[in-house]
């Protein structure tokens, strides 16, 4: 590989659990997505996950001021500090208990965590650098229960924590004489969210119960008066005491108001609050939500975006958008409440994900899921498009026809469906005679047939595209039908099944069994080389074989258990070593070129090797979330009593011992418990049709994998005398041809880019006419590479007009090598078509309306003029007259 393979986004998981953030110019929002978080930009209508990550999900975040730096705290209150700027980390702190959560004061200096029932103020990481970038400044005491919020007042003197018990403190950020402490009551339920009003110490504090309470103080916030610093404060013990000639801060309260009418009872779940316009929003178990304006109470709005709870509120900075997270579903909104539209509206899959298909010009990525959803995915954007909710049960299998404007599925409820991407509408349903559930499905390269393998009758389906009728039903699979592939060459289908076969079926003569490959064990997955000379299969025993489709004799085999490296769940009785006997891949894709393939299943690691050597060429850890279970490989001894483990107690239950065990066969945990952790599989691998990328559908999402050439030295053919300043002289003497050369010979991807940028517009038909072939397909490679993001279009574009008309018939000579090379040209060249599209329609549209509002402020003149010269005549006829007399 001349390449390295590294993580680029996340996909299908939009929000998991957590507060969301808005970014400082309020154009982007930030979500924690299990162990990662992501920033959604809703400007460009593009995502992006940092390539950062927690041991476990992430609880809470926290943003500076200045949106430079963000506060990452997991579950067990292992906090890490990124910079948002570099997307590095910073730095690795442990608060040693889970933390609730966290907020930056307003100038920037301090950030508050809250946990148990302490508040511990941090002085905030300056831009020096510091040995130890939190240190602790002050510990707040006061609350008997579990903290649960933060709020601070806007001059950054104090902030508020709401609590568990059903009050909320006010407390100094400094030691200040007239107030040290203050406890507020009045709730009876749970704190949800505390407020201070806008450059003022009044309060508003928001509780579960569905109640508003309004706080007066009768000291502002140039009141505050200073004491003697002091670092620990303890509102329980310490009495605060009447300083002579200072009086302290007292609170009133101004007024109570409900959320909930008599008689219904609605959950108050989550709050937010708009200082400058004096927005209260508020969210329910319900997934309803409520606008008010305070301090009056007045109801500006009221929507039900849900069926699950609201688990989390943010409003960007200027007060228009709100963003919401619904954890159960794994929604993220944002909504506009002044024109009472979504501006952002994504779901992924709430249940596995369990297979994916790029389109051929991997543009874009379809995904199926035990929800019964289709999901049809942007890889530029990163975001979905287009749901399709047509089936009833689990889809087990999707593809992408060879015109690209085609998905089909296949699911467990007797159905394979067509799906438009021009109309986004099922346009066939495809049914077999006798109720299936189709575990497995295949297109073959014209579109023309589809065909789907059940695994209750062992039989394969076949169909025809254009009309929907049942062609033939092909029987003599012995076993469920695991995996089917269409040659990409030739009409032959490949089966492979439980039985311990593959069959090849002739699609042009009568649909019959061309050859039985006999396997050492189960079945489980089958592909085809790009250019169908070869066919990978995968079964039980965790062996790739590899055989020739010509022949029907086996090419190769790679033994691949070992390389697995399967963790052990904590309900299992037996060790990673031995559970890892029974594993094996279940997924397994090529790649563009053909000389590798990738092989999943069952644990954390995706495989690829290199067929012709049978080497592993390297394993990527696809998660280090250590809050699904079988990631490590061996049980923590200190959590486990005579017991069990600790970590199957829920400690909330309340009932019984807690214990929560797992079904047989269950994959995401027992559902009726209240709480479990799913398993760590990778259901569904594909390789880009541009060979640039690779995609792996696992418990996390839809992880997408892109090359990192520019950290890559490759040199090709080099010696002493190829060094930039060589280079850069062979420029000025405007020797073209042979700088291009040298640079590729160095093969330094800045230093190319400035020699090809460096050749005259009129030049670049000579130079590539002067190219030897080897330095052709290079070149094709990295402009097709650069143009996806250079703004130098017509530049670009008419290197590769030159490169394709000079050297068409050579290159087609050897497409197999130069596919996904002119793949990843037409991916750019459409990328920039819809850019360039949507602008010039724009661009049409406005000029309409201009010269729309021009003619119509012309008649309106044209009017005037002749009112005016109409009144005018008159008079004037009369003056005449008079004159004449």
């Amino acid at each position: 590989m001349k390449f390295a393979y590294k993580f680029s986004n996340l996909l299908g998981a939009f929000y998991r659990h957590g507060n969301l953030c808005f970014s400082k110019d309020g154009n982007s929002v930030i979500s924690p997505v299990g162990n990662r978080i992501s920033v959604f930009d809703l400007k460009n209508n593009k995502s992006e996950t940092l390539p950062v990550s927690t041991t476990k999900n992430i609880s809470c975040l926290g943003i500076s001021p200045d949106g430079n730096l963000a506060i990452l705290i997991d579950e067990d209150g292992a906090a890490v500090l990124v910079s948002l700027v570099t997307r590095a980390v910073l730095h690795h702190h442990h608060f040693h208990s889970p933390v609730h959560s966290v907020s930056f004061s307003p100038d920037g200096k301090k950030f508050v965590i809250t946990k148990e029932n302490v508040a511990l103020m941090y002085h905030a990481p300056g831009r020096n650098r510091e040995f130890n970038a939190f240190a602790l400044d002050k510990s707040y005491y006061g609350p008997f229960d579990e903290t649960t919020c933060i709020d601070w007042t806007d001059d950054s003197k104090c902030f508020a924590v709401g609590s568990k018990d059903m009050t909320t403190w006010i407390f100094g950020a400094e030691r200040w004489a007239n107030l040290i402490y203050y406890s507020l009551g009045g709730h009876k339920d749970i704190i949800v969210g505390c407020f201070f009003e806008k450059d003022s110490l009044d309060m508003y504090t928001v509780s579960q119960e569905g109640t508003l309470c309004v706080w007066e103080s009768d000291t502002e916030l140039e009141g505050l008066r200073n004491e003697t610093r002091g670092d620990v404060i303890k509102g329980r013990t310490d009495t605060p005491k009447q300083v002579e000639g200072i009086k302290n801060v007292r609170y009133s309260q101004r007024s109570k108001h409900y959320f909930n009418k008599a008689g219904d009872f609605n959950k108050l779940t989550a709050a937010a609050f708009h200082k400058k316009t004096h927005i209260l929003v508020t969210g329910f178990a319900s997934g309803a939500f409520h606008l008010h304006e305070l301090p009056e109470f007045d109801l500006i709005h009221s929507l039900s975006i849900s069926d699950q709870r609201i688990s989390t509120i943010a409003m960007n900075p200027t007060g228009d958008w709100i963003g919401f997270g619904c954890s159960g579903l794994g929604q993220l909104l944002v909504w506009e409440w002044q024109s009472e539209s979504y501006v952002f509206k994504q779901q992924g899959h709430f249940n596995n994900m369990n297979s994916l298909a790029y389109s051929p010009d991997g543009q874009y990525l379809v995904t199926g899921g035990d929800d019964g959803k289709v999901k049809v995915w942007n890889t530029n954007s990163g975001l979905c498009f287009v749901t399709f909710t047509e089936h009833s049960s689990s889809v087990t299998n999707v593809a992408f026809t060879s015109s690209g404007f085609v998905v089909v599925s296949a699911s467990l409820d007797g159905t394979v469906r067509a799906f438009d991407l021009h109309r986004y509408r099922n346009f066939r349903t495809m049914t077999s005679p006798r109720p299936a559930q189709f575990s497995s499905l295949a297109v073959d390269s014209s579109g023309e047939l589809v065909c789907a393998g059940s695994q209750d009758s062992f039989e394969i389906f076949l169909w025809s595209m254009q009309t929907g009728r049942l062609l033939e039903v092909l029987s003599g699979h012995e076993g469920p039908v695991s995996s089917l592939c269409f040659s990409p060459v030739q009409s032959v289908l490949a089966s492979v099944s439980w039985d311990k076969t593959v069959r090849l079926w002739d699609m042009l003569d009568s649909w019959e069994t061309k050859e039985t490959l006999r396997l050492t064990s189960d079945g489980l997955a089958v592909t085809y080389r790009p250019d169908g000379q070869e066919l990978a299969v995968a079964s039980l025993d965790g062996e790739i074989t590899f055989w020739n489709p010509q022949t029907g004799g086996q090419a190769g085999s790679i033994a691949g258990r070992h390389d697995l490296q399967m963790g052990r769940k904590e309900t299992e009785k037996i060790t990673a070593k031995q559970s890892a006997k029974g594993k094996s891949f279940t997924s397994l894709c090529y790649s563009a070129d053909g000389e590798s393939i990738l092989a999943g299943g069952q644990s954390k690691c995706v495989c690829i090797y290199n067929i012709k050597e049978h080497v592993l060429m390297k394993k990527f850890e696809i998660s280090c979330n250590l809050s699904l279970d079988a990631m490590e490989e061996f049980l923590d001894r200190r959590k486990m009593t005579e017991f069990g483990s600790l970590s199957l107690v829920d400690e909330g239950t309340g009932d019984g011992d807690g214990v929560e065990l797992s079904l047989p066969g269950v994959k995401r945990g027992d559902m009726s418990s209240r709480r479990f952790k799913p398993e760590i599989r990778v259901s569904s691998l594909c390789f880009s049709p541009t060979g640039r990328s690779w995609a792996a559908a696992s418990t996390e999402g839809l992880l997408i994998y892109s090359l990192d050439a520019s950290l890559v030295f490759d040199p090709y053919d080099l010696d002493m005398d190829v060094t930039p300043a060589s280079i850069r002289q062979q420029v000025k003497k405007k020797e073209w041809a042979s700088a291009i050369l040298l640079s590729f010979r160095l093969n330094e991807m800045p230093l190319i880019r400035e020699v090809l940028e460096a050749v005259p517009y009129d030049q670049i038909t000579v130079v590539c006419s002067s190219l030897p072939d080897v330095y052709v397909d290079k070149l094709l490679n990295f402009v097709a590479s650069t143009l996806e993001k250079s703004n130098h279009l017509q530049f670009y574009l008419s290197w590769a007009q030159c490169l394709l008309t000079l050297h068409g018939q050579k290159l087609k000579n050897r497409s197999g090598a130069v596919l996904p090379t002119v793949q990843q040209l037409l991916k750019s060249i459409q990328r920039h078509s819809d850019d360039l599209s949507k602008l010039c329609d724009w661009n049409i549209y406005n000029i309409r309306y201009a010269a729309a509002l021009s003619k119509q402020r012309g008649m309106k003149r044209t009017a005037a003029e002749s009112l005016i010269h109409t009144k005018i005549s008159p008079s004037c006829s009369k003056a005449h007259m008079e004159h004449e007399m």
